[in-house]
């Protein structure tokens, strides 16, 4: 199943956080917070949203930082996703 966000929304797969400790002991992403760092999956097509013109600033592949509580998050073929408006990302990570 493919996922395909409309006016300006972007379908982003977060990136799972790993930290290592001083000792070498590796502590899983599970254990802690989620991290606010995700990869762009699609991007939808922009145009019109709420009487202003919307040009798409991102495009896959990208990794992007998004807002703590954004978007919703959905999964399928078990995997989540989380699909936000371009407004909820804040930078992108180069």
């Amino acid at each position: 199943m493919k996922l395909v966000p409309l006016g300006d929304r972007v379908v982003l797969k977060q990136l799972i956080a790993e930290e290592t400790t001083k000792s070498g002991i590796v502590i899983p992403g599970q254990s802690k917070e989620k991290p606010q760092q995700a990869e762009v999956i699609a991007v939808g097509p922009g145009g019109t949203v709420d009487g202003k013109e919307v040009q798409m600033n991102v495009s896959v592949g990208q990794k992007v930082i998004y807002s703590k509580y954004a978007g919703t998050t959905v999964e399928i073929d078990d995997e989540e996703y989380i699909i936000v408006k371009q407004d909820d990302i804040l930078a992108i990570v180069e």
